[in-house]
């Protein structure tokens, strides 16, 4: 475990600037940097980067945070990978915390795994280009098969010799434990006797996001024998197959470029595919998809297609997997290949444009899709096309967001011929039955345009979420900044203003994370007033205190271009008392909107004008007037 001395200093190293330069081009914008976003496909650069405050800023995409959130960000990192990056890059020795003994046994036993994976990753590909049998028999069926010598390297391919136990003598010699092994399963027992798990197989390595190998599938050979055709790992400490996509790795700065992931089905299918210059492909290696799978998707993309050979029991199979996207909030498109043709067949007989033009012009959404493929079988049988229409709205129900859910279901009316009302009442009557049974109430259903119609005036909930954040802004960016008082014979602390303000009169913010970041500043500064919280709580381990308080810091706008014509706007910091007290008053009415808004309908309940109702109303009337005092404060006056 890295310890805290060796993550200061890292960050203390690291230039925000210089770490993103090497993944975008950056251009100078007054005090900071702007890019494209990597995040979105954009025409306007919207991503900044702030050496100053150490932070970045995508406003497309609504990211930020400091280095090492971005490492995570755009090179999907751990936090420990990020650290270590950083720490390579500057040349900073890592110094680890002492574990618990637990901690050292779980630490040393994942590594070991690991390390056994790696080693065995090494011993196949070592077999398969420098061994007899592996060159005549493994490679020259890679071969056959159409890869080139970058494709086997680039994805680690390897063969495991026919014979019982090589690659367990190979260990032996070198003193590897066999019980790392057989828990890996790259050796299995028999009859108190241990042979090579993946034994007279072509091996296909797994790798994680970092690219380390956690487990293999083999494909056998040989027509003879009675085996299984693949062979995967099970899983162990270091592999859960429902958490990994085959080829994701390779594949995750394209998919990030793109803005777009192509789901295949074989391993042989995500290596031509690859070969064939789409190198945004994975596969779940043949296995269900899994929801861990679809969101390990969603981290690098919104935007999925599902390619299907033209086998209509696979792609009537595939809908489960379309259900799955749409739940978790994914673009579904889907390619069906031509008949007999799959990913790995199809791609061997392309060049890139084709591939990519038939892809792109081929592509249907899941409801042309599912209508298409569903309507071939309902023909004109009425039962068979309520059932097909009914699978539909299925698909679309599962979609968590009504916009697109109100869009879909029009494209369904369009495509069904029926009436769009009709669709929505299904597709209501499902979602309510889905989250009953789950016990949760549906927060909101699509209405047909027409049924918005009301004369009831909206209800406006009188919430102080706009006031507490602006408060938290100013706090944020210029709390250690001193104002002139005319009450205070010394400079104030912005901070230490707003405390006084706040706190005095016995007010409390009602969002919790402004509640939480607001509380977190004034412990920090009363810990040590010479220290500017902000560059801690940007580094804060809480990820939501740290993206609020990013947020906070960030500005779209640079007026440095106005001063360059000689056009001098006042700034918010040139009028910094003024700022921050329109902000607190502004907050403190709309407090006392809040407890007149009571006020009132506690008189409501009274059932005569007597002494209660009377006090009540002068309660109001002093309230009306203190709000009218801050109102007038702020330049605002009420006419009655």
């Amino acid at each position: 475990m890295i310890n805290r001395q060796t993550i200061d200093r890292i960050f203390e190293a690291a230039r925000i600037e210089e770490v993103i330069g090497e993944f975008l081009t950056l251009k100078k914008a007054g005090s900071n940097f702007k890019a494209l976003s990597p995040f979105t496909n954009e025409k306007t650069p919207s991503f900044f980067v702030s050496p100053t405050k150490n932070i970045f800023k995508d406003f497309s995409s609504g990211k930020g945070g400091n280095v090492v959130t971005f490492l995570m960000e755009h090179e999907q990192m751990s936090y420990p990978e990020a650290l270590r990056y950083l720490a390579k890059k500057y040349n900073i020795e890592i110094e680890e915390e002492e574990e618990t003994d637990e901690e050292k046994k779980e630490s040393t036993h994942r590594e070991s795994l690991y390390l056994i994976n790696k080693w065995a990753e090494s011993f196949y590909t070592d077999t398969l280009f420098n061994d007899e049998e592996g060159k005549s028999i493994g490679l020259e069926y890679f071969r056959e098969r159409g890869f080139t010598q970058q494709t086997i390297e680039a994805f680690g391919l390897g063969y495991s010799p026919d014979k019982g136990n090589r690659l367990l003598l190979k260990a032996t010699e070198e003193g590897r434990k066999r019980e790392l092994l057989e828990e890996l399963g790259l050796i299995k027992e028999r009859n108190g006797n241990y042979y090579d798990g993946f034994r007279g197989r072509v091996i296909f390595p797994v790798h994680n996001l970092s690219g380390r190998p956690v487990a293999f599938g083999g494909r056998i050979l040989r027509n003879d024998i009675k085996a299984p055709k693949y062979l995967n790992s099970p899983e162990s400490a270091i592999y859960e197959k429902h958490k990994v996509l085959y080829g994701l790795y390779q594949a995750k700065s394209e998919i990030i470029r793109n803005d777009l992931c192509y789901l295949v089905e074989g391993y042989t299918d995500v290596l031509m595919m690859h070969q064939a210059g789409i190198q945004n492909v994975v596969s779940s290696s043949g296995t269900a998809l899994s929801t861990d799978q679809v969101r390990l998707i969603s981290r690098f993309s919104k935007n999925i297609t599902i390619i299907f050979d033209a086998d209509p029991a696979g792609i009537k199979a595939s809908f489960r997997g379309i259900d799955m996207f749409l739940e978790q909030g994914l673009n579904v498109r889907t390619v069906a290949l031509p008949e007999g043709e799959d990913p790995d067949s199809f791609a061997r007989k392309h060049d890139t444009d084709y591939l990519s033009t038939y892809l792109k012009d081929e592509s249907l959404d899941f409801i042309l899709f599912k209508t298409n493929i569903l309507s071939s079988e309902a023909s004109s049988d009425p039962i068979k096309r309520t059932e097909m229409i009914r699978d539909v709205v299925s698909s679309i129900a599962l979609i968590p967001d009504a916009i697109a859910r109100t869009v879909y279901v029009k494209e369904c009316a369009e495509i069904t011929d029926i009436s769009e009302k009709v669709l929505i009442s299904e597709l209501n009557k499902i979602r309510v039955a889905k989250f009953r049974k789950v016990n949760r109430a549906e927060e909101e259903d699509i209405q047909p345009a027409d049924l918005h119609a009301t004369d009831e005036p909206e209800i406006i909930k009188l919430d102080t979420s706009y006031q507490e954040r602006d408060i938290l802004r100013l706090m944020i960016n210029y709390g250690t900044r001193e104002m002139e008082l005319e009450a205070e014979e010394e400079p104030v602390k912005l901070a230490d203003f707003v405390a006084s303000e706040i706190l005095e009169d016995e007010l409390t913010f009602e969002n919790e994370l402004y509640h939480k970041v607001f509380n977190q500043y004034l412990d920090l500064l009363s810990e040590n007033e010479s220290r500017d919280p902000v560059a801690e709580m940007v580094l804060s381990a809480d990820q939501d205190v740290q993206n609020a308080v990013v947020s906070l810091l960030s500005s779209p706008y640079d007026l440095h271009k106005w001063e360059s014509k000689s056009i001098h706007v006042q700034t918010e910091e040139m009028r910094l008392f003024r700022s921050i007290r329109e902000a607190i008053y502004a907050f403190k009415v709309r407090k006392i909107e809040q407890m007149v808004t009571e006020m009132r309908k506690e008189l409501e309940e009274l059932q005569t004008a007597g002494e209660d109702f009377i006090l009540k109303l002068k309660e109001i009337d002093e309230l009306e007037k203190v709000k009218r005092k801050f109102l007038a404060a702020q330049g605002i006056t009420i006419l009655r």
